[in-house]
């Protein structure tokens, strides 16, 4: 409307103040712009978007009213005021985009004229005798306006409504020409009237400006200068000569008849030109708001020529500048925004600082719902001031009733309410939450009140209490604070605390869920924390930190509409009672009668409610209740008159009746907020009805949706809807916008039938969006989520209702869950959206794309820095598991590397544990993401403080294991693939063979059962594991990705307590106190079936417990036994019948043939009982000679034998071959070791191997030949306790009766090869399916992979600590020495160890020729040449007396070094003598052209000659009491050595020409280490010393002293040859007590480039380093204490030669005696014997 309505206010309303989004207002005049417009929506708005998106975390929309191509779609003056309000106080930046060409416009009809105005306009019109029949016609009165107005018809208010493509071209000629006319007889009767003096001419501009004049004053006008200053941009394009001599002539034969028509009316009417109205827009408006306001406003000139005038070549030539300069402009605008910055340090650990002011600002936002006064406030109030309240005050009430907006109105309201004290309020919207889970947002409430009152300078307490549980633990809050990590984000109906349960109808059974124990240690996310814990720490703050000075209202919110009962365990684990101090209101629906059951059994002290009444305190031991009921007609009435009157409208009485009538049915808020939206769009002559009106919520959303079809269109509406209502956390106006424009099933084909323009002028465009969006804003609300502005429902039955009209079918909402995971993913980004194909009436068929902006996981921007797309973060998973692909899920993102980057990025880690845990029983690769998972659990302190080492911590954990889980490899491809990306880092060529085995699933006990220990457990071959307590509980876990749970098996009122279980095949039987027994077969349903009690029918009733001693399942077929029983009870399933066999003692073991039909029996006598079980009869016995009681029988059916194992470990070997005959003793063989008990025994039927543990050893048998394979002693003063073969036997595993450790020993060398860490002392190893389990006393569970074990176990090494590692110039074979008598030639393809050379005495040197053809090593004073390709050794010299052995570099001859005899120089073939060297010279080296031997002696640098062994060179310092400390040849210059002296002075020595050049002296504080000291083979560095954890280099050529600086204590450190870059070990400091993460205090091996300090790349070693060597091919080799070996690539540094990623793309899978090197001996006896 002219009259202007009220000024923009471009000032960010407090909800937008986070905005994430640039949304720009397009201002032009659409008839002199197209061109400008297309190219910038082409070139610069995309591509400005991806920079906003990835350098500052900001979406752009740039807001285009006339983008369409259809005039009829463009919006009328109302509307784009309504468009710029919306930018200018949204937009996070700039807001206004104004194009002012050479064509000023034309005006529109106003679409509302003030009826005063109107009247006045058709008197002054008559009067002067104009007809105004037309005006008259097209202006309807209207009294529903504020104020009353006429108003232009519907099919009017479209300003070119009529151009249809359908009207033929003349009747689209007439109604252009009908709409001039009627247009000039507006602006005449307009000019008469100021001519009349009856209207101003300020006031009579507003009816002769164009679209872009009347935006452009809208969007400046009374702006101040700080919303035009850098939001602001308009750029004029003046053209010279725009119109050509053809275009003139042609326009003054088109206007020659016109003038004349109207030069009458010219003499009485004053209209001004477009000319003049534009000349005053550019030489005056804009001018005075350049000098007054600052306006950015760029002019440019365009001369054309006077014939042709602006031609399209121009046209593009400007369009292609305004680009570039539009562009620059904007990014230089956006980019000096004061935003701060989001890169790595923003998001990590700030999970929960975002949701926190995610929640303060949602509840700003809802508290500004509040429009209807409730007398109920009053009853909060009244809670709020009561004292000693030891109950929550619970707010009840139906749908609509308010509960959510009254308490957010109440949360800002309760600190004036407590003036006197200074309260902490937290309201918490649990629904509303982006994890619903209990875990999270128990997490999340701690984190909030821990940090408010941390930051609250009046708060007193110590933090360290609630921070952690150690005395001695750190106190930084921070840290603490963000060890609450919060839980998975992948499915709100699924939380890993809700166990699987084991229950039965019949038998009354049931399952309480058995929490995990976790604890939060302070400085690092503790992923896996259980509710237990959260819920002590939550206690542990409540009790603590309020007071009356500063007491706490926490307010928790929608915890009805929770699924899975999560509401409840929300309740369950607040105090009870609540402490002094505290308050707490909870909003629950008067419909959820569970939960409020189950508020009312957490405080049975409340057992009385009663409700809050104001001016009434109540006591405490109440649960205070307040019920929300309906508001007034009249207040509804109040506040739709009120909303009406903020939309500029009213209704008529008689309407306002219908409007009354329809409130009296339902008086809620909400739907008077519904009854706005329907009443507004009446006029006074409305034909409205009683029908006009919906009744309901529901049904007025739907009229509402029904009218924004009829609007929109019925596609973009429920579309729209469709992608608010299935999104996870909402969507972005940017996201919605991009969803509907890629949609191309029903929306662009929509689009595009209505327009005939090009393609990229069809999508469904910016502003079709952003009209919607104005009719939907009242329902709308804008909240922050992630750090991202998203839209969200404000009322949850929008939800409802959308999904019934809308969403009805499952595959209706896969499929909108599908597109949105599309858009998430990125596959319609840049490019690759589905193509649209329109088939049309005439001409070729047209494709449509849809550009789309990119989803990486993480942003990458010109400043390297990365930023985290959260949304995508929070999006992706949850769409793809709605959509059903669980495949894309698992593989393409829950085992992405970029997914992993971007959660642990983000500070989201406890939440990817979640998800990689988390098991629907569909996943292909479960153990694959429980291998990750645990690498993410065990690292999580690490990856937290360190999160770009998330590459080398992967690579490290997965690389030995790629052999076992082949589906990893892609994962590690990626790993390199991202390193090399970033162009530098350490890969790791080699990994050095594992110490441990990372557990795959580690579940605690229960804190409820702290002090309990486990009496009795079994597992059964599907993995199940069943535990026994010594408080008779029992606790069942189904297996990886499940939890434990408690089984409560219960006979009428009174549950059972369990004795002790056994496990066989897939069944388990439970036996309890009372002597009942039960079997659950676990591959079957959760039902438990009770066996018949078998004790009763052989020895009475007996109130005993009796023990069961075993239990074996064959099929159906059960066998059990007791303890000191003598018979064997089989109990049938299929036919319910128990049969008992009689034997002559007490039975200790059973074992039964493959048919079923024989079951044998040991017993305590030594004697075994053969049965025949179909007929129950006594086949046969037989009896050892000693009587030993049989612990162990094994059959073997195709040899026909059965042996037999007693208690101490004898064997003999039976003939069973005659059934009808006694067994035949076949051989006895006793045990050699110490005589002892049994304590476990284990059997591999692959391999024939049986195993037997006793205290003090173990005992190998060959099950084929029956004879004693070996024995492995305990440690001393250690005793065995139990002790299981490996799954492919070439380890066992064993438990020591006081370590706390699984150790693994290697079966061929008998050496313990792994520690598997428990948290507790072990009780027993379980082998079930594919997993070792280690059950603790204490109930806690330890899972370990059965082929990692193997894999790890079978890894080669050294025996001893490596001591020296000697490599190839390309590092492709390397040889590697402990100080025993073998040495290792490696192959770093393979990784393996190829060959072992072997000495008769143990290694003191090793020696690598440069060409790799010869290898010289140094043992018991014997000289070793061997060849390394055919492992000969060729020479053996004897009597060398040497100390150490050189070769030189031309590979020809060999030094020894003797101290005490004379040194000598001798041929490499054949060992011949060259010549002697009768002096010793210390740190010996060989000059690089091979012709003389340098070493210290006495002070001096000496050189002889290798050819006679005479001493023809000396150095000797200028002083002659100073003395030559260290030395080093320079390959790259062969003539000289760098020489140090002990005074710190650095000489260079041309040792040819024997002169000495003496450089500079060291300062005190940099002093040479000797046995530290080398230098680059071109002298331009050398490694001084390392001091504590510095490393001190000298550049020798800008001469200068550096040092770097190592996380630790250096331990080794070396120069690579070529000078570039330094690589040294060291041991980080300790972080205190209260970090265990293990990475924290691992080695570190730190690569530094030498040219500008830069760290390439560090990595943590999994053990001690002894050896630190660097070869040419730019790869670090390390030697650890164990005898591993670890090689090191060094990135980012100029390498000759190809990277290759070794032992990744086709990891081979060896048996271990395939690894097996090959033994390569030495001579028998010395070749040579020196004398």
């Amino acid at each position: 409307m002219p009259s202007g309505g009220k000024q923009i206010n471009c000032s960010p309303p407090l909800s937008s103040c986070g905005s994430s989004c640039v949304k720009i207002y397009l201002c032009s005049n659409p008839e002199d712009s197209v061109v400008e417009r297309q190219a910038l929506r082409e070139k610069v708005f995309p591509r400005l978007r991806e920079h906003c998106r990835h350098s500052l975390g900001l979406d752009v929309r740039v807001i285009d009213p006339f983008e369409s191509s259809d005039p009829s779609r463009w919006p009328d003056e109302n509307t784009r005021r309504q468009l710029i309000q919306e930018c200018g106080e949204s937009s996070a930046g700039p807001f206004l985009l104004a194009l002012i060409g050479h064509q000023y416009g034309t005006a529109s009809l106003p679409a509302q004229v003030e009826v005063s105005e109107h009247q006045l306009l058709l008197q002054e019109s008559q009067r002067a005798g104009v007809n105004t029949l037309e005006l008259e016609r097209v202006y309807q009165r209207d009294e529903n306006t504020i104020p009353a107005s006429y108003c232009l018809r519907p099919p009017h208010r479209l300003a070119r409504c009529l151009l249809r493509a359908d009207i033929e071209e003349e009747e689209e000629r007439q109604a252009k020409t009908e709409e001039e006319e009627l247009r000039k007889v507006f602006q005449t009767a307009v000019s008469l009237c100021v001519q009349s003096g009856l209207m101003t001419p300020e006031r009579a501009h507003l009816y002769y400006r164009s679209a872009l004049d009347a935006d452009l004053r809208f969007a400046l006008d009374n702006l101040p200068v700080k919303d035009i200053v850098g939001r602001c941009l308009v750029y004029v394009h003046k053209v010279v000569n725009a119109i050509g001599e053809g275009e003139k002539r042609q326009m003054k034969s088109q206007l020659q008849p016109k003038s004349e028509a109207g030069t009458s009316e010219a003499t009485w009417t004053t209209i001004p030109t477009n000319d003049e109205l534009f000349s005053e827009l550019c030489d005056n408006f804009l001018p005075g708001l350049i000098t007054s306001r600052q306006l950015l406003v760029y002019t440019s000139t365009t001369e054309c020529d006077g014939r042709h005038g602006y031609t399209k070549t121009r046209r593009r030539g400007y369009a292609e500048a305004l680009c570039q300069q539009v562009y620059s402009d904007l990014v230089g605008l956006i980019d000096s925004l004061n935003i701060s910055e989001t890169g790595e340090e923003s998001h990590l650990g700030d999970a929960l600082l975002r949701e926190q002011a995610d929640q303060e600002q949602l509840c700003d936002v809802l508290s500004r719902f509040y429009d209807i006064s409730q007398p109920d406030e009053k009853k909060v109030r009244a809670y709020v001031d009561q004292r000693n309240q030891q109950c929550p005050l619970v707010v009840m009430g139906g749908p609509c009733t308010g509960k959510t907006v009254l308490l957010a109105h109440c949360t800002q309201q309760i600190k004036s309410w407590l003036a006197d004290s200074d309260p902490v309020v937290i309201s918490y919207l649990c629904n509303l939450s982006i994890n619903t889970l209990p875990k999270h947002l128990l997490s999340s409430l701690i984190f909030q009140i821990a940090r408010r009152y941390q930051d609250d300078p009046s708060s007193k307490q110590d933090p360290s209490f609630y921070l952690s549980n150690d005395p001695d633990g750190p106190t930084n809050p921070r840290e603490s604070i963000s060890s609450c990590s919060p839980t998975p984000v992948l499915d709100s109906h699924h939380d890993p605390t809700i166990k699987e349960h084991v229950s039965d109808c019949k038998l009354n059974l049931s399952a309480t869920p058995r929490p995990d124990h976790r604890g939060l240690d302070s400085g690092c996310i503790k992923p896996d924390v259980c509710l237990s814990e959260l819920k002590e720490r939550l206690c542990a703050l409540l009790a603590l930190l309020p007071s009356s000075k500063q007491p706490l209202v926490l307010i928790l919110d929608g915890l009805d509409q929770l699924g899975d009962n999560f509401g409840a365990q929300i309740i369950g684990n607040l105090p009870s009672p609540l402490p002094p101090g505290v308050k707490v209101i909870l909003a629950v629906s008067s419909n959820r009668a569970d939960l409020l059951q189950a508020i009312e059994r957490h405080y049975p002290q409340c057992s009385s409610p009663r409700c809050v009444s104001e001016g009434n305190e109540e006591e405490s031991g109440y649960v205070c209740r307040v019920h929300l009921e309906s508001v007034g007609r009249k207040q509804c009435a109040k506040m739709l008159a009120s909303l009406l009157r903020s939309s500029g409208r009213r209704v008529t009485s008689g309407q306002q009746a219908l409007v009354n009538q329809a409130l009296t049915s339902c008086c809620l808020p909400l739907y008077a907020r519904l009854l706005h939206a329907h009443t507004e769009l009446w006029h006074s002559d409305s034909d409205v009805t009683e029908s006009s009106l919906p009744d309901a919520v529901h049904s007025s959303i739907s009229a509402l949706l029904d009218h924004l079809e009829q609007k929109h269109s019925s596609s973009i509406v429920a579309r729209a809807v469709s992608y608010l209502t299935l999104s996870r956390a909402g969507l972005s106006e940017a996201e919605l916008a991009d969803l509907l424009s890629s949609d191309d099933d029903d929306i662009l084909a929509e689009c595009v039938c209505r327009s005939e323009g090009p393609p990229s002028e069809v999508e469904v465009s910016q502003v079709d969006v952003e009209r919607l969006l104005l009719d939907l804003k009242s329902f709308l609300i804008k909240r922050t989520v992630t750090g991202s502005q998203v839209l969200f429902w404000a009322s949850r039955h929008f939800k409802l209702v959308v999904a019934k009209r809308y969403l009805s079918t499952n595959e209706v909402r896969r499929k909108i869950h599908a597109e949105m995971a599309d858009y998430f993913s990125g596959d319609r980004a840049c490019g690759s959206a589905k193509p649209l194909l329109l088939k049309q009436k005439s001409g070729p068929n047209r494709n449509v794309d849809s550009q789309l902006s990119s989803q990486p996981f993480v942003f990458t921007s010109f400043k390297d820095v990365g930023r985290v797309n959260l949304r995508k973060v929070v999006e992706l998973p949850y769409h793809l598991q709605q959509s059903g692909r669980c495949e894309e899920l698992e593989r393409g993102l829950l085992m992405s590397l970029g997914f992993h980057q971007a959660m642990v990025r983000a500070g989201l880690l406890g939440d990817l544990v979640a998800m990689l845990q988390s098991d629907d029983g569909s996943s292909q690769f479960l153990r694959e993401r429980l291998l990750l998972a645990s690498t993410f659990r065990s690292s999580a302190c690490f990856l937290q403080s360190s999160p770009l080492q998330l590459l080398t911590v992967m690579e490290s954990s997965l690389l030995p294991n790629l052999e076992v889980f082949p589906a990893l490899q892609g994962y590690v491809r990626d790993i390199r693939r991202e390193r090399k990306k970033r162009g530098h880092g350490l890969e790791i060529a080699l990994c050095p063979g594992p110490a441990s085995v990372p557990p795959i699933w580690h579940l605690e006990y229960d804190e409820k059962t702290r002090g309990a220990c486990v009496v009795e457990t079994a597992g059964t071959e599907c993995g199940t594991v069943a535990e026994i307590m010594d408080d008779g509980s029992a606790w069942i876990w189904k297996g990886s990705g499940c939890d434990l749970v408690k089984l409560s098996l219960s006979c009428k009122q009174k549950e059972r307590k369990f004795a002790g279980v056994r496990g066989s095949g897939r069944f388990l039987l439970l036996s309890t106190r009372c002597n009942k027994l039960f079997v659950w077969d676990v591959t079957g349903p959760e039902m438990f079936l009770e066996v018949k009690d078998p004790l009763k029918t052989e020895m009475g009733s007996s109130q005993t417990p009796h023990k069961i001693e075993g239990f074996v399942a064959s099929q159906k077929k059960l066998f059990m036994w007791w303890k000191d029983e003598s018979f064997v009870s089989l109990f049938d399933i299929s036919s319910d019948t128990l049969t008992h066999f009689r034997c002559q003692s007490s039975v200790i073991c059973l074992a039964f043939s493959s048919n079923g039909f024989c079951m044998y029996c040991g017993q305590e006598d030594g004697t075994v009982s053969i049965f025949d079980i179909e007929t129950s009869s006594l086949l046969g016995t037989c009896s050892n000679s000693d009587h030993g009681a049989v612990t162990s029988i094994i059959l073997s059916e195709d040899k026909r034998e059965m042996a037999c194992v007693d208690r101490a470990g004898n064997v003999a070997l039976w003939d069973v071959a005659a059934e009808t005959l006694p067994p035949r003793l076949v051989k006895q063989n006793g045990n050699r070791g110490q005589s002892s008990n049994i304590l476990s025994t284990d059997y591999s039927n692959e391999t024939d191997t049986l195993l037997v543990c006793q205290a003090r050893q173990v005992t190998l048998w060959d099950a084929c030949s029956w004879e004693l394979w070996d024995q492995f002693l305990a440690p001393p003063g250690k005793a065995l306790a139990q002790a299981v073969l490996s799954r492919d036997a070439h380890l066992f595993l064993a438990l020591l009766d006081t370590c706390p450790l699984v150790l693994v020993w290697r079966v061929s060398s008998g050496e313990c090869v792994l520690s598997l860490e428990t948290t507790n002392q072990p009780r027993a190893i379980l082998q079930v399916a594919s997993d070792v389990i280690c059950v603790t006393r204490d109930g806690s569970l330890t899972v370990w992979d059965s082929e990692m074990i193997d894999a790890a176990g079978s890894a080669l090494k050294m025996g001893r600590g490596v001591k020296e590692v000697v490599a190839e110039q390309t590092g492709q074979w390397f040889y590697t020495a402990d100080g025993a008598e073998k040495v290792c030639r490696w192959n770093l393809d393979s990784g393996l160890p190829q060959a072992n050379f072997l000495h008769d005495g143990p290694v003191e040197k090793l020696r690598l020729s440069p060409n790799g053809a010869h290898l010289v090593s140094l043992s018991a004073g014997d000289i070793y040449v061997w060849q390394t390709e055919t492992g000969n050794n060729i020479v053996r010299i004897c009597g060398s007396r040497a100390t150490d052995v050189l070769i030189t570099p031309n590979c020809n001859f060999g030094v020894s070094i003797s101290e005490r005899g004379l040194s000598r120089v001798w041929k490499m073939a054949h060992g011949s003598i060259v010549c002697s060297i009768p002096l010793y010279l210390s740190d010996a080296r060989v000059s690089p052209e091979s012709t003389f031997l340098l070493g210290r002696r006495h002070g001096d640098l000496l050189a002889a000659s290798l050819w006679s062994g005479a001493i023809s060179k000396r150095f000797s310092c200028a002083a002659g009491s100073e003395r030559v400390i260290a030395f080093h040849t320079l390959s790259g210059h062969p003539d000289f050595a760098v020489v140090m002296a002990a005074s710190g002075a650095v000489y260079t020595w041309n040792v040819a020409e024997e002169t000495a050049c003496r450089h500079f002296r060291l300062p005190r504080t940099f002093r040479c280490q000797p046995h530290d000291f080398h230098t680059s083979a071109d002298g331009s560095c050398a490694l001084l010393s390392t001091e504590g954890d510095a490393v001190n280099l000298l550049d020798l050529s800008q001469v200068r002293l550096c040092s770097l600086k190592a996380e630790g204590p250096v331990v080794k450190a070396r120069l690579d040859k070529s000078g570039c870059f330094a690589a040294c070990a060291s041991r980080p400091a300790s972080r205190g007590s209260g970090c265990a993460c293990y990475l924290h205090s691992r080695p570190v091996l730190t690569v530094t480039r030498l040219s500008d300090g830069e760290v390439i790349g560090s990595v943590r070693l999994p053990k001690s380093p002894l050896t630190l060597v660097v070869c040419a091919g730019q790869c670090v080799f390390v030697g650890f204490e164990d005898g591993s070996v670890g090689v090191y690539s060094v990135l980012g540094i100029t390498i000759d030669g190809e990277e290759l990623v070794r032992n990744v793309n086709s990891p081979r899978k060896q048996c271990p005696a395939d690894r097996t090197p090959f033994n390569w001996f030495p001579r028998a006896t010395p070749s040579i014997i020196w004398p």
